[in-house]
């Protein structure tokens, strides 16, 4: 017997499902509140040299700061340098300038406070504003491969609780940092945490969720993301102070640890473990609240002992076994590979919010409403195509689309935006189902090591993604054209894979090998 006949009678997608996935849903939801807060606690508002011992109420009149101050090509007033000595009347704009003496002055009329203004990140330190963006990446890359491995062996309601406490203070302890380096640590710590939210969550959701429902069960804890972002746009309008505004990202954190008691530990674990006792615990709690009360007398320990895979309690099994067998080989190399373009275009969209011509909460807002219909859409096209080829498909047409915006001349902001929008819905069409296909993929066995791993890929790609924005000071279209490539490329590779739709979870490495 197989863990989907006991599933399907104790009820496979009921009321007791759907007090799960409500649960989950919220700290789902709290993930793009830390993931994006990036673009607003790390903005870079306009600034000027400050004029040090002769900054005074005159000195904002453009007639002044001329004398003081060398123009751009555009007209406006440089950000990093002064005229060194100052001129004596608004000719000799020959003379020699130098890197701005006694700071900046920040323009407040958006932002009141950010990691940029408060540490001067800006001018030749602008690449260490950016790098915040990466640690945090790197530290959930860091918290994926850990918490992959741990909630396999010891888990994945109690290694959630780990994450949700640890997210917690270590988030607000990046709110009060006295330094860059004290709030880089913090937050890249914090990104650890988080990364336990974002892979143990979607397991715990899809292990207890029958065949036919999985799809709806990915598609709407995929939703919450996008409510929580369109909630940061509106934390981010209201508070405009960057401490401020990381402690109150940080709230939710704590309403989480609160649900987390009603949530049940995977019974789909804990039989691939062994743990044939404490399974049946949870699946009588599953059929009592499910209605299907003659169903316990089939809940004993001995039947239930028999669906556990005789080889899994006896082994403990690691991150080298998701390469040991062909199949599960190709499986995880090429997953790694869609993982990895679909985080690095999600986030080279979703980190570029200043092409709308209209306020960055507006467009951070608009960005988050836009993968609603995006995802509800992937909810009907997964289950019509299949994952293979939504995954395939959603990627080339994202890369597809980023590729054709290059072409598209920069006077025409109407169209530009508008394919960068249609972008941004296939790129979160394509996060959708990577998890989703990717829990599908890898055994129970493996299950939470193959999303460690495949969430570990992804943030090298998240990290990897504002750093390559800079190469515009190489070349404009450099990194459009690098986004698009990896689309293509690595969506053209997710053929090779197999396909899940309607088809069994696999138990063990023997299922995978031999196709189910």
């Amino acid at each position: 017997m197989r863990f989907e006949d006991i599933l399907d009678d104790v009820g496979g997608f009921s009321k007791f499902q759907f007090l799960l996935l409500s649960i989950l849903c919220l700290p789902r939801a709290i993930l793009p509140l830390h993931f994006l807060l990036h673009n607003f606690v790390s903005a870079t508002p306009p600034h000027r040299c400050s004029l040090g011992s002769q900054e005074d109420p005159l000195s904002s009149d453009p007639e002044v700061l001329a004398l003081r101050i060398p123009r751009q090509d555009d007209g406006s007033f440089s950000s990093c340098r002064v005229y060194d000595p100052p001129l004596t009347s608004d000719l000799g704009q020959g003379n020699t300038t130098a890197p701005c003496p006694h700071g900046w002055i920040y323009n407040q009329s958006q932002f009141s406070s950010t990691t940029a203004t408060e540490w001067d990140l800006v001018c030749d330190d602008k690449q260490m504003n950016q790098a915040l963006a990466t640690y945090f990446f790197l530290g959930v890359t860091f918290g994926a491969i850990v918490f992959g491995q741990l909630s396999d062996k010891f888990g994945r309601k109690s290694m959630l609780l780990v994450a949700l406490i640890s997210a917690t203070m270590l988030s607000a302890t990046s709110a009060f940092s006295t330094s860059y380096v004290m709030f880089a640590v913090s937050r890249a710590l914090c990104g650890a945490a988080l990364s336990g939210l974002s892979i143990i969550g979607v397991v715990l959701g899809i292990e207890w969720t029958d065949v036919k429902h999985r799809t709806f069960t990915g598609t709407v804890m995929s939703l919450s993301w996008s409510v929580g972002n369109m909630f940061l746009a509106l934390l981010a309008y209201f508070i405009r102070d960057w401490r401020h505004l990381t402690l109150a990202v940080t709230a939710p954190c704590v309403a989480a640890i609160v649900s987390w008691w009603w949530l049940p530990e995977s019974a789909r674990w804990l039989l691939a473990n062994g743990r044939a006792e404490e399974a049946k615990k949870y699946l009588v709690q599953c059929a009592k609240m499910n209605g299907k009360n003659e169903c316990t007398s089939k809940l004993d320990t001995e039947a239930l002992g028999k669906v556990t895979v005789s080889d899994v309690a006896e082994k403990n099994h690691s991150y080298l076994d998701l390469v040991k067998t062909p199949q599960l080989r190709k499986i995880t190399l090429i997953s790694g590979l869609f993982w990895f373009a679909v985080a690095f275009l999600y986030y080279g969209i979703s980190f570029r919010i200043s092409g709308f011509g209209v306020s960055i909460y507006l467009t951070q807002f608009i960005y988050g409403a836009i993968e609603a219909p995006a995802k509800i859409l992937t909810f009907f096209v997964l289950d019509w195509i299949g994952r293979r080829n939504g995954q395939a498909w959603f990627l080339i047409t994202t890369g597809a689309l980023i590729g054709i915006n290059t072409a598209v001349p920069l006077e025409f902001s109407v169209v530009r935006t508008c394919i960068a929008v249609v972008a941004k819905g296939f790129s979160e069409a394509a996060f959708t189902t990577a998890f989703l296909y990717s829990a599908e993929l890898y055994p129970t066995i493996l299950r939470q090591c193959g999303l460690g791993y495949t969430s570990c890929v992804c943030r090298i790609g998240s990290s990897l993604a504002p750093m390559i924005m800079l190469l515009e000071d190489v070349w404009l279209l450099l990194p459009p054209l690098i986004f698009a490539g990896t689309g293509i490329l690595s969506g053209s590779l997710v053929f090779l894979l197999p396909e899940t739709l309607n088809v069994r979870l696999p138990e063990n490495v023997f299922d995978v090998e031999e196709g189910r």
